[in-house]
């Protein structure tokens, strides 16, 4: 683990480890379960078996000399084991250097249009400086820095004792409120790249935290390109969305319809239950029903009258 100097949004910085994200799952190895593998290097041609010194010695068609005998394979020294080498430069016409060759840095445009040669400068590493990496105030949502620049390296803080733990857990948990990174830089101000090693390359950081109750992760994303849109294409404007508010008061403001309901007049209770058996009867029960309400007899009083007149 290596060492950052950083500070949070009151500026108070303390010196915290960082490493790497862990592989989710470890790379395949080759070979039997169990058993260890070990490559070997064998030397496959001299430099008098190569092209050219095959054409410098038999011509150009040097065919007819490979069938008759084997010049390319110097008995003596093809199939030798290599044994660890060190590295060394070779000059344009392939002539070891016995010098160490000088350096020369290139810049090029965004297009790779060379625009400058130049001495190349040692730049020391500045995340251990005096100065800590500050936050910059610059935040964004983590769409828009998504589409905006291209994380190359991802980097995760942690804690060596109590009160590192409760620096980056304050941190990692107003970052994770918030839903957004904050741009970091070194110097003064944070005006400068983050340069992890001597001679680095140079990126930009931003920032992010999530929390899971007492557990917590703070990464450094690392980013030194931008995403930008061509100077030819149109830039696409989406309309610009309704406030909930205004839409709030409009539905509030619509008069509401209340449903007409028709008053149906009020039925006595025989007509209620002979209407019953009609609607849900089928049809030849509710036939007999009609009959029999029909051929009723006429009420008692009229009888009583008659009988009251004969005497």
């Amino acid at each position: 683990m290596r060492n950052i100097k950083i500070a949070n949004a009151a500026g108070r910085d303390a010196d915290i480890k960082y490493v790497g994200p862990p592989l989710v799952q470890p790379s395949p190895r080759p070979g039997l379960p169990g058993h260890q593998i070990r490559f070997r290097r064998y030397l496959l041609s001299s430099p008098d078996g190569l092209h050219a010194s095959l054409q410098a010695a038999h011509g150009e068609d040097y065919a007819q000399a490979l069938i008759d005998g084997d010049p390319e394979v110097d008995v003596e020294k093809v199939g030798r084991e290599i044994i660890p080498s060190a590295k060394v430069f070779l000059s344009s016409d392939s002539q070891v250097m016995h010098a160490v060759p000088t350096m020369v840095e290139v810049i090029t445009d965004p297009d790779g249009t060379e625009r400058e040669r130049r001495e190349p400068n040692n730049q020391p590493s500045n995340v251990t400086a005096e100065l800590p990496v500050v936050w910059t105030g610059k935040t964004m949502a983590k769409r828009e820095a998504v589409h905006k620049f291209v994380f190359t390296r991802t980097l995760a803080l942690r804690h060596t004792n109590g009160l590192s733990f409760d620096f980056l857990h304050a941190m990692a948990k107003e970052l994770a409120e918030s839903g957004e990174v904050v741009l970091v830089g070194a110097g003064k101000g944070g005006k400068q790249p983050l340069v992890l090693q001597e001679n680095g390359t140079p990126y930009r950081g931003f920032l992010e935290g999530r929390v899971d109750g007492e557990r917590f992760a703070l990464l450094l994303h690392l980013s030194n390109m931008e995403l930008k849109r061509p100077a030819g294409l149109p830039v696409k404007t989406p309309a610009p969305a309704k406030p909930a508010k205004e839409e709030a008061a409009k539905k509030a403001a619509a008069p509401k319809e209340a449903p007409a309901k028709a008053a149906a007049p009020k039925e006595t209770s025989g007509a209620k239950k002979v209407a019953k058996k009609v609607a849900s009867a089928p049809e030849p029960a509710a036939k007999k029903v009609a009959k029999k309400v029909a051929s009723k007899p006429e009420p008692a009083p009229k009888k009583a009258a008659k009988k009251t007149a004969k005497k």
